[in-house]
C-alpha cells in the first residue's frame, strides 16, 4: 500500500468521525477536497512547484491521527512561557492541533477576536465563510486538498476596521504526543480597512518522536491595513513540516512575513502573496540556520496584480554538516501593474562541503514600466576577511561569529518590535555558538 493509499483508506473509515467533531463550514468543504485528493494524490518532484521539494516522503511514515479529538493534559504555566522580556505579548496556543488561552491572558482591544477556529465557526459564521477558502478555492495543489479534507481546528484572529492591537499577539505551537503523530492546522487571518496587528507563531516539539506538522493559513489584509507575521521554528529533526500560507493585500496595505528556522527536520515553506490592489507593498523574507541532515525549503510567489505595488524579498540560508536548502522564489508582474518595484534575492552560505542549497530565483514580467530585479549567491565564508579580522586580533572562532551575524542582521532588521528582535539575535547567535536557545523560563523549547 503506498502512502497516498493508506490516506484515501483513513478518510472513508472515518469520515463520520471527523464530521461529528467538526464546525459545519468545515465539514461544507471536506467531500470536494477529499475526492481533489483522491484524484491528484500528494504533488511529487516531476511538478515545477515541487522539483526540489523532500517533504513528500516524510509522509511514508505510520502516523497517528487525533481524528476522535482526544484532549490532551495542559499545564500551561510550566510549558508555554516563551518570554520575549521587555513587552508584553497576548499569548495563546495550540496543543498539537488544538487551541488553548492561558489563564494569564488578558482580553484583547475591543473588537479584536481571537480564537479557535471552530469557535469562530460557530459564533461568527457570516463572517467566516466570506472569508474561508477565498485563496484556496481554485487550488489544484494535493497538500492543500489534503489539508482541507482532514483539519478539524486551527486559530481564528479578526482585527476589525482603524482598531490598532498594541500588544503583539504570540501563538505558540506544541508538538507533544507518545506515538508518531501527523496534525493539521487550518488557520484564518482578518484585518479590516485601516487595523493594524503583529503576530508572532513559535513551533516547538517537546516529545522525541515523528511529528508531520501541516498548516494552512489564509490572510486577508484590507486597504490601509498593516499586518506583520513573524514565524518561528526550533523543534528537532524527527520534526517535519509543512507551511502553507496565503495572502490577499488590498489597495495600500502593507505587510511583513518574517520566517526564521533555527531547529527542526524537514520544513517547507510555501507562501503565495496577491497584492490586488493600487499601492500595496510587502516585504518576504526569511533565515534559516541549518546542520546535521536539516532541510528546509522556501517556494514562494508574489503576483503583482495591480499599479503602483512594492514587494522587496530576502532570504539567507547557513548551511552547515549535511544540511540541505532550496530557496525556490517567483516574482509575477501582471500586464496592468504598471509602476511595479519588485526586488528579490537569496544568499547562502555553506560551513561544509557536504551541505547542499539549491536556488532558484524567478521574475516573469508583463508590464513595461517596472523596476524588477532577482538574484542569487551562494559560497563559503570569506577567508579574506577571517585572515584579516585574525590579524587584528580577533580569535578565529569569535571572527567567524561576526562574519556569520553580519551577514544575518538584515533579516533580523526586518523585526520592529525591538525586544523582539534582540531576542531573536540572542537565539540566532547561540545557535551559531551550538548552544541551547530555550527561551528562559520555557521547558517547552
Amino acid at each position: 500500500m503506498n502512502f497516498e493509499q493508506q490516506y484515501i483508506d483513513l478518510y472513508r473509515q472515518a469520515s463520520m468521525a471527523l464530521k461529528n467533531s467538526s464546525a459545519t463550514l468545515l465539514n461544507n468543504r471536506r467531500d470536494k477536497a477529499f475526492a481533489l485528493f483522491e484524484q491528484i494524490g500528494f504533488p511529487t518532484r516531476q511538478q515545477e512547484d515541487y522539483l526540489y521539494s523532500q517533504i513528500q516522503k516524510q509522509l511514508g511514515i505510520n502516523y497517528g491521527v487525533n481524528i476522535n479529538r482526544i484532549n490532551s493534559p495542559v499545564n500551561d504555566k510550566e510549558i508555554f512561557a516563551c518570554n520575549v522580556p521587555g513587552i508584553r505579548t497576548d499569548l495563546f496556543f495550540m496543543l498539537n492541533d488544538q487551541f488553548h488561552v492561558p489563564k494569564q491572558t488578558k482580553s484583547l482591544p475591543d473588537g479584536v477576536l481571537m480564537c479557535s477556529l471552530s469557535e469562530a465557526c460557530q459564533l461568527y459564521p457570516e463572517l467566516v465563510n466570506r472569508y474561508l477558502g477565498q485563496k484556496t478555492v481554485k487550488k489544484t495543489d494535493g497538500f492543500v486538498a489534503f489539508n482541507e479534507t482532514f483539519s478539524q481546528d486551527g486559530f481564528f484572529l479578526y482585527v476589525p476596521k482603524n482598531r490598532q492591537c498594541e500588544n503583539p499577539i504570540q501563538l505558540i505551537n506544541i508538538l507533544r504526543s507518545k506515538v508518531d503523530l501527523l496534525t493539521f492546522s487550518r488557520n484564518l487571518i482578518i484585518l479590516e480597512e485601516g487595523a493594524q496587528a503583529k503576530l508572532l507563531v513559535c513551533d516547538h516539539a517537546t516529545s522525541d518522536v515523528n511529528f508531520f506538522s501541516h498548516q494552512l493559513t489564509e490572510i486577508f489584509i484590507a486597504e490601509n491595513a498593516n499586518f506583520d507575521y513573524y514565524s518561528l521554528e526550533s523543534t528537532h529533526l524527527k520534526t517535519n513540516s509543512l507551511k502553507q500560507i496565503f495572502i490577499q493585500q488590498n489597495a495600500n496595505s502593507k505587510a511583513v512575513v518574517n520566517t526564521i528556522g533555527l531547529n527542526n527536520g524537514c520544513t517547507r515553506n510555501h507562501i503565495e502573496i496577491d497584492l490586488e490592489g493600487s499601492g500595496a507593498e510587502t516585504w518576504l523574507g526569511g533565515m534559516l540556520v541549518s546542520d546535521r541532515t536539516q532541510q528546509n525549503e522556501n517556494f514562494t510567489v508574489i503576483r503583482h496584480l495591480a499599479p503602483h505595488c512594492k514587494s522587496n524579498e530576502l532570504y539567507k540560508y547557513i548551511l552547515g554538516g549535511q544540511a540541505e536548502g532550496t530557496f525556490s522564489g517567483r516574482v509575477v508582474v501582471q500586464k496592468n501593474a504598471q509602476k511595479t518595484e519588485a526586488y528579490q534575492t537569496n544568499n547562502n552560505i555553506c560551513l561544509t562541503k557536504e551541505a547542499q542549497m539549491y536556488t532558484k530565483p524567478q521574475l516573469e514580467i508583463y508590464a513595461d514600466d517596472v523596476k524588477c530585479s532577482h538574484g542569487a549567491t551562494t559560497g563559503r565564508l570569506d577567508e579574506s576577511a577571517l585572515f584579516y579580522m585574525q590579524t587584528r586580533g580577533i580569535d578565529k572562532t569569535e571572527a567567524r561569529m561576526m562574519l556569520l551575524s553580519a551577514f544575518t542582521a538584515d533579516i533580523l532588521n526586518y523585526v520592529a518590535v525591538e525586544p523582539l528582535r534582540d531576542q531573536l539575535r540572542s537565539m540566532v547567535e547561540r545557535r551559531l555558538r551550538g548552544n541551547s536557545i530555550k527561551c528562559k523560563g520555557c521547558s517547552g523549547c
